[in-house]
Protein backbone atom coordinates (compact mmCIF):
# COMPACT_ATOMS: atom_id res chain seq x y z
CA UNK A 1 0.00 0.00 0.00
CA UNK A 2 1.17 3.42 -0.84
CA UNK A 3 0.20 7.17 -0.01
CA UNK A 4 0.97 10.39 -1.86
CA UNK A 5 -0.13 13.81 -0.33
CA UNK A 6 0.32 16.93 -1.10
CA UNK A 7 -1.40 20.54 -0.21
CA UNK A 8 -4.24 20.15 -2.78
CA UNK A 9 -4.97 16.54 -3.12
CA UNK A 10 -5.16 12.94 -1.28
CA UNK A 11 -4.41 9.70 -3.35
CA UNK A 12 -4.62 6.38 -1.52
CA UNK A 13 -3.97 3.26 -3.52
CA UNK A 14 -4.38 -0.27 -2.54
CA UNK A 15 -2.99 -3.48 -4.50
CA UNK A 16 -5.17 -6.22 -4.19
CA UNK A 17 -4.09 -10.04 -4.40
CA UNK A 18 -4.36 -10.05 -8.13
CA UNK A 19 -1.92 -6.91 -8.53
CA UNK A 20 -4.55 -4.22 -9.97
CA UNK A 21 -4.70 -1.17 -8.28
CA UNK A 22 -7.93 0.28 -6.47
CA UNK A 23 -8.21 4.40 -6.74
CA UNK A 24 -9.83 5.44 -3.22
CA UNK A 25 -10.26 8.55 -4.24
CA UNK A 26 -12.14 8.20 -7.51
CA UNK A 27 -15.06 10.18 -7.41
CA UNK A 28 -18.20 7.62 -6.56
CA UNK A 29 -21.62 8.26 -8.11
CA UNK A 30 -23.99 10.82 -6.76
CA UNK A 31 -26.00 9.46 -3.95
CA UNK A 32 -29.17 12.13 -4.55
CA UNK A 33 -31.71 9.91 -6.35
CA UNK A 34 -34.91 12.02 -6.98
CA UNK A 35 -37.85 12.16 -8.70
CA UNK A 36 -39.14 15.34 -11.05
CA UNK A 37 -41.91 16.66 -11.64
CA UNK A 38 -41.94 18.70 -14.71
CA UNK A 39 -45.48 20.72 -16.07
CA UNK A 40 -45.65 21.17 -19.84
CA UNK A 41 -47.95 23.41 -21.59
CA UNK A 42 -49.53 23.12 -25.50
CA UNK A 43 -49.53 26.56 -27.00
CA UNK A 44 -49.33 28.10 -30.50
CA UNK A 45 -45.85 27.36 -31.91
CA UNK A 46 -43.62 30.08 -31.10
CA UNK A 47 -42.96 30.62 -35.29
CA UNK A 48 -46.58 30.95 -35.85
CA UNK A 49 -47.84 34.30 -36.57
CA UNK A 50 -51.16 35.11 -34.23
CA UNK A 51 -54.19 35.40 -35.96
CA UNK A 52 -57.24 37.33 -33.90
CA UNK A 53 -60.90 36.71 -34.44
CA UNK A 54 -62.37 39.67 -33.90
CA UNK A 55 -65.80 38.55 -34.21
CA UNK A 56 -65.32 35.96 -31.47
CA UNK A 57 -66.81 36.09 -27.89
CA UNK A 58 -69.93 38.33 -28.68
CA UNK A 59 -67.05 41.22 -30.60
CA UNK A 60 -64.51 40.57 -27.53
CA UNK A 61 -62.21 38.58 -29.82
CA UNK A 62 -59.89 36.05 -29.64
CA UNK A 63 -56.53 34.15 -30.58
CA UNK A 64 -57.55 32.31 -33.59
CA UNK A 65 -56.58 28.33 -32.79
CA UNK A 66 -58.26 26.27 -35.76
CA UNK A 67 -55.80 25.13 -38.42
CA UNK A 68 -52.87 26.31 -36.74
CA UNK A 69 -49.35 24.80 -35.41
CA UNK A 70 -49.47 24.00 -31.71
CA UNK A 71 -46.01 22.58 -30.14
CA UNK A 72 -44.94 22.72 -26.36
CA UNK A 73 -44.25 25.91 -24.90
CA UNK A 74 -40.64 26.66 -25.48
CA UNK A 75 -39.46 27.64 -21.35
CA UNK A 76 -41.30 24.39 -20.74
CA UNK A 77 -39.05 22.33 -23.22
CA UNK A 78 -36.05 23.94 -21.32
CA UNK A 79 -37.70 22.41 -18.09
CA UNK A 80 -37.64 18.75 -19.62
CA UNK A 81 -34.42 19.14 -21.15
CA UNK A 82 -32.70 20.43 -17.62
CA UNK A 83 -34.39 17.36 -15.92
CA UNK A 84 -32.87 15.16 -18.57
CA UNK A 85 -29.29 16.43 -18.08
CA UNK A 86 -30.54 15.26 -14.32
CA UNK A 87 -30.84 12.05 -15.26
CA UNK A 88 -27.44 11.84 -17.13
CA UNK A 89 -25.59 12.86 -14.32
CA UNK A 90 -27.18 10.23 -12.09
CA UNK A 91 -29.10 12.93 -10.05
CA UNK A 92 -32.16 12.50 -11.08
CA UNK A 93 -33.58 8.77 -11.40
CA UNK A 94 -37.08 9.30 -12.26
CA UNK A 95 -39.01 12.20 -14.71
CA UNK A 96 -42.51 12.31 -14.36
CA UNK A 97 -43.89 15.26 -17.47
CA UNK A 98 -47.23 16.76 -16.69
CA UNK A 99 -49.89 18.36 -18.70
CA UNK A 100 -53.06 20.54 -17.62
CA UNK A 101 -55.82 20.59 -20.54
CA UNK A 102 -58.11 18.69 -23.06
CA UNK A 103 -56.92 15.74 -25.04
CA UNK A 104 -54.86 17.02 -27.41
CA UNK A 105 -52.47 18.04 -24.49
CA UNK A 106 -51.03 14.15 -25.15
CA UNK A 107 -49.03 16.05 -28.12
CA UNK A 108 -46.24 17.95 -25.82
CA UNK A 109 -46.57 15.09 -23.17
CA UNK A 110 -45.78 12.34 -26.32
CA UNK A 111 -42.76 15.20 -26.38
CA UNK A 112 -41.63 14.87 -23.32
CA UNK A 113 -41.56 11.77 -23.26
CA UNK A 114 -39.06 11.62 -26.38
CA UNK A 115 -37.03 14.01 -25.25
CA UNK A 116 -36.42 11.55 -21.96
CA UNK A 117 -39.30 11.88 -19.43
CA UNK A 118 -40.17 8.20 -17.85
CA UNK A 119 -43.61 8.79 -17.27
CA UNK A 120 -46.46 11.19 -18.28
CA UNK A 121 -49.62 12.34 -16.34
CA UNK A 122 -52.41 14.18 -18.27
CA UNK A 123 -55.32 15.97 -16.56
CA UNK A 124 -57.89 16.00 -18.83
CA UNK A 125 -60.09 19.32 -18.73
CA UNK A 126 -63.23 19.35 -20.53
CA UNK A 127 -62.76 20.31 -24.50
CA UNK A 128 -64.07 23.66 -24.48
CA UNK A 129 -61.62 25.57 -21.83
CA UNK A 130 -59.06 26.84 -23.38
CA UNK A 131 -55.73 26.83 -21.67
CA UNK A 132 -54.81 30.30 -23.14
CA UNK A 133 -56.93 32.36 -20.91
CA UNK A 134 -60.05 30.10 -19.58
CA UNK A 135 -57.66 27.65 -17.53
CA UNK A 136 -55.82 30.28 -15.34
CA UNK A 137 -52.65 30.35 -13.49
CA UNK A 138 -54.72 29.46 -10.03
CA UNK A 139 -56.24 26.64 -11.44
CA UNK A 140 -52.99 25.20 -13.06
CA UNK A 141 -51.64 25.28 -9.71
CA UNK A 142 -54.30 23.84 -7.87
CA UNK A 143 -54.61 20.58 -10.30
CA UNK A 144 -50.27 20.38 -10.06
CA UNK A 145 -50.76 20.14 -6.05
CA UNK A 146 -52.70 17.32 -6.25
CA UNK A 147 -50.40 15.19 -8.90
CA UNK A 148 -47.22 16.69 -6.73
CA UNK A 149 -49.24 15.14 -3.38
CA UNK A 150 -49.84 11.72 -5.37
CA UNK A 151 -45.90 11.80 -7.19
CA UNK A 152 -44.07 13.36 -4.27
CA UNK A 153 -41.19 14.85 -6.56
CA UNK A 154 -37.95 15.61 -4.82
CA UNK A 155 -37.76 18.50 -7.39
CA UNK A 156 -40.71 20.58 -9.39
CA UNK A 157 -38.80 21.98 -12.70
CA UNK A 158 -41.47 24.01 -14.40
CA UNK A 159 -40.99 27.25 -17.35
CA UNK A 160 -40.96 30.43 -15.89
CA UNK A 161 -43.82 30.98 -18.00
CA UNK A 162 -46.09 30.36 -20.82
CA UNK A 163 -46.39 32.61 -24.40
CA UNK A 164 -49.90 32.22 -25.11
CA UNK A 165 -51.42 33.92 -21.31
CA UNK A 166 -47.80 35.10 -19.96
CA UNK A 167 -48.89 35.30 -16.25
CA UNK A 168 -45.92 33.69 -15.22
CA UNK A 169 -47.53 32.98 -11.74
CA UNK A 170 -48.07 29.42 -11.48
CA UNK A 171 -44.47 28.66 -10.30
CA UNK A 172 -45.12 31.00 -7.27
CA UNK A 173 -48.60 29.30 -6.63
CA UNK A 174 -47.33 26.07 -6.48
CA UNK A 175 -45.14 26.54 -4.52
CA UNK A 176 -47.04 28.84 -1.66
CA UNK A 177 -50.02 25.45 -1.63
CA UNK A 178 -46.99 23.25 -1.00
CA UNK A 179 -45.29 25.20 1.36
CA UNK A 180 -42.19 24.49 -0.85
CA UNK A 181 -38.93 26.73 -1.36
CA UNK A 182 -39.06 28.26 -4.85
CA UNK A 183 -36.56 30.02 -7.30
CA UNK A 184 -37.58 31.56 -10.50
CA UNK A 185 -35.53 32.48 -13.44
CA UNK A 186 -32.86 29.88 -12.82
CA UNK A 187 -29.99 30.44 -15.12
CA UNK A 188 -28.00 27.36 -13.36
CA UNK A 189 -28.75 24.50 -11.01
CA UNK A 190 -26.75 22.78 -9.32
CA UNK A 191 -28.11 19.75 -7.18
CA UNK A 192 -24.78 18.27 -4.28
CA UNK A 193 -25.13 15.39 -2.39
CA UNK A 194 -26.59 16.27 0.59
CA UNK A 195 -29.58 16.88 -1.55
CA UNK A 196 -29.04 20.63 -1.43
CA UNK A 197 -29.25 22.74 -4.24
CA UNK A 198 -27.59 26.05 -5.47
CA UNK A 199 -29.72 28.38 -7.97
CA UNK A 200 -28.11 31.32 -10.20
CA UNK A 201 -31.10 33.34 -11.43
CA UNK A 202 -31.69 36.13 -13.88
CA UNK A 203 -32.44 39.42 -12.24
CA UNK A 204 -33.17 42.67 -14.21
CA UNK A 205 -29.88 44.17 -12.27
CA UNK A 206 -27.71 40.93 -13.88
CA UNK A 207 -27.67 37.81 -11.80
CA UNK A 208 -28.03 36.19 -8.05
CA UNK A 209 -27.45 32.83 -6.88
CA UNK A 210 -29.69 31.47 -4.09
CA UNK A 211 -28.87 28.05 -1.97
CA UNK A 212 -31.65 25.89 -0.98
CA UNK A 213 -30.53 23.99 1.93
CA UNK A 214 -32.65 20.90 1.35
CA UNK A 215 -35.04 19.76 -1.46
CA UNK A 216 -37.64 19.95 -2.12
CA UNK A 217 -38.47 22.67 -3.86
CA UNK A 218 -40.13 24.71 -7.01
CA UNK A 219 -37.62 26.27 -9.86
CA UNK A 220 -38.68 28.03 -12.67
CA UNK A 221 -36.40 28.00 -15.94
CA UNK A 222 -34.98 30.64 -17.79
CA UNK A 223 -33.71 31.17 -21.46
CA UNK A 224 -30.22 30.76 -20.53
CA UNK A 225 -30.38 27.90 -18.61
CA UNK A 226 -29.87 25.22 -21.34
CA UNK A 227 -30.50 24.51 -24.94
CA UNK A 228 -33.15 21.51 -25.62
CA UNK A 229 -32.55 18.98 -27.88
CA UNK A 230 -34.08 17.23 -30.73
CA UNK A 231 -36.19 14.58 -29.90
CA UNK A 232 -34.81 11.53 -32.33
CA UNK A 233 -36.76 9.62 -34.84
CA UNK A 234 -36.72 6.35 -32.53
CA UNK A 235 -37.50 7.80 -29.26
CA UNK A 236 -40.62 9.34 -30.80
CA UNK A 237 -41.57 6.05 -32.25
CA UNK A 238 -40.96 4.76 -28.39
CA UNK A 239 -42.83 7.51 -27.14
CA UNK A 240 -46.12 6.54 -29.26
CA UNK A 241 -46.20 3.36 -27.29
CA UNK A 242 -46.02 4.34 -23.65
CA UNK A 243 -48.56 4.89 -21.78
CA UNK A 244 -49.96 7.84 -20.41
CA UNK A 245 -52.16 8.04 -17.25
CA UNK A 246 -54.81 10.35 -17.46
CA UNK A 247 -57.01 11.70 -14.64
CA UNK A 248 -60.24 13.01 -15.82
CA UNK A 249 -61.80 16.26 -14.19
CA UNK A 250 -65.10 15.77 -15.51
CA UNK A 251 -65.50 11.60 -14.59
CA UNK A 252 -63.45 12.09 -11.25
CA UNK A 253 -64.64 15.58 -10.04
CA UNK A 254 -62.53 18.30 -8.24
CA UNK A 255 -62.96 20.73 -5.82
CA UNK A 256 -60.51 23.16 -7.78
CA UNK A 257 -62.14 26.36 -9.38
CA UNK A 258 -61.59 26.04 -12.97
CA UNK A 259 -64.04 29.11 -14.21
CA UNK A 260 -61.77 32.14 -14.78
CA UNK A 261 -60.96 34.57 -11.99
CA UNK A 262 -59.76 37.10 -14.63
CA UNK A 263 -61.54 38.73 -17.31
CA UNK A 264 -59.95 39.09 -20.96
CA UNK A 265 -62.07 41.87 -21.47
CA UNK A 266 -60.73 42.55 -25.11
CA UNK A 267 -57.99 41.02 -27.71
CA UNK A 268 -57.07 43.08 -30.80
CA UNK A 269 -53.58 43.38 -33.05
CA UNK A 270 -51.26 46.18 -32.07
CA UNK A 271 -51.10 48.72 -34.52
CA UNK A 272 -48.34 48.12 -37.65
CA UNK A 273 -45.46 50.23 -37.36
CA UNK A 274 -45.07 53.16 -39.74
CA UNK A 275 -42.01 52.79 -42.28
CA UNK A 276 -38.81 54.88 -41.45
CA UNK A 277 -37.90 57.38 -42.63
CA UNK A 278 -34.40 59.49 -43.63
CA UNK A 279 -33.44 62.79 -42.18
CA UNK A 280 -30.63 65.19 -43.61
CA UNK A 281 -28.99 66.68 -40.58
CA UNK A 282 -29.11 66.59 -36.64
CA UNK A 283 -31.22 69.13 -36.05
CA UNK A 284 -33.83 67.69 -38.14
CA UNK A 285 -33.70 64.77 -36.37
CA UNK A 286 -34.11 66.37 -32.95
CA UNK A 287 -37.17 67.92 -34.24
CA UNK A 288 -39.07 65.41 -35.65
CA UNK A 289 -38.52 63.70 -32.71
CA UNK A 290 -39.97 66.60 -30.66
CA UNK A 291 -43.14 67.48 -33.05
CA UNK A 292 -43.92 64.78 -34.30
CA UNK A 293 -43.02 61.40 -32.33
CA UNK A 294 -42.86 63.91 -29.29
CA UNK A 295 -40.66 61.70 -27.43
CA UNK A 296 -38.10 64.89 -26.35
Amino acid sequence: STSHNDDTNKTIRNTNNNGHTDDKNKKQPSLVRMRVLVPVKRVIDYAVKVRINKSARSGAGHVELNNVKMSMNPFCEIAVEEAVRLKDKKIAEEIVAVSVGPAACKDVLRTALAMGADRAVHVSTPEDLRTDYDLQPMSVAGFLYEVALKEEPDLVLMGKQAIDGDFGQTTGMLAGMLEWPQVTFAAKIDVHDDKSCTVERETDAGTETLHIPKLPAVISCDLRLNEPRYATLPNIMKAKKKKIDVIDVDSEGTSIRMDPMIEMVEIYEPESRKGGIMVDNVDELIEKLKNEAKVI
